[in-house]
């Protein structure tokens, strides 16, 4: 019986390793942001890492993943295995923000904050002039100026940055 307690231990251990272990890559130091007000409301507030990129004249690499997301998973361990020819380049132009979320938070209860104003997801890609379906997907990568400006039309979901010419070419705003 006591083995059977101590697996059971170790699993939830390694469960919760992984979990923790979800997420933008160390190499890339990411700024994590997770998000405020749950269950009702979560609210990711872009606002700090705004003034920061304006203070270090960098652009933000706003990076939404959740932690039970097969296809972060995937990009991350892209991103894990070409941290050596990527990460030079994200840390040369851009702050990564990496907001923590989960396939449970549905995209009416997901808000974008930036200074004084937070709008759902919905009403956050309108304002930014994202042409891409209103639904929520993940992952979902947007580029901004220190001003919030979005710099232009990303991918999301699967298939989403699968060679490392792409992930450069993101970077350098080549549409």
């Amino acid at each position: 019986m006591n083995w059977l307690r101590l697996l059971c231990l170790l699993s939830g251990a390694l469960f919760c390793a992984a979990s923790a272990a979800a997420g933008f890559p160390v190499p890339y130091a990411p700024t994590v942001v997770q998000p405020t007000g749950a269950p009702q409301r979560f609210e990711f507030d872009l606002s700090a890492a705004l003034h920061r990129a304006e203070r270090e004249k960098k652009r933000l690499y706003v990076y939404l993943g959740a932690n039970d997301c097969p296809y972060c998973r995937r990009y991350e361990a892209f991103l894990e295995r070409h941290a050596v020819e990527l990460a030079p380049h994200f840390a040369k132009d851009y702050l990564v923000v990496d907001l923590r979320s989960s396939l449970t938070v549905q995209a009416n209860k997901l808000f974008i904050r930036i200074g004084e104003t937070s709008l759902p997801y919905a009403d956050f890609q309108r304002s930014i002039g994202d042409e891409r379906a209103r639904l929520l997907v993940y992952p979902s990568v947007w580029l901004f100026d220190a001003k919030a400006k979005p710099l232009m039309q990303m991918p999301a979901g699967t298939g989403t940055f699968e060679t490392v010419e792409e992930q450069l070419e993101i970077l350098r705003l080549v549409q």
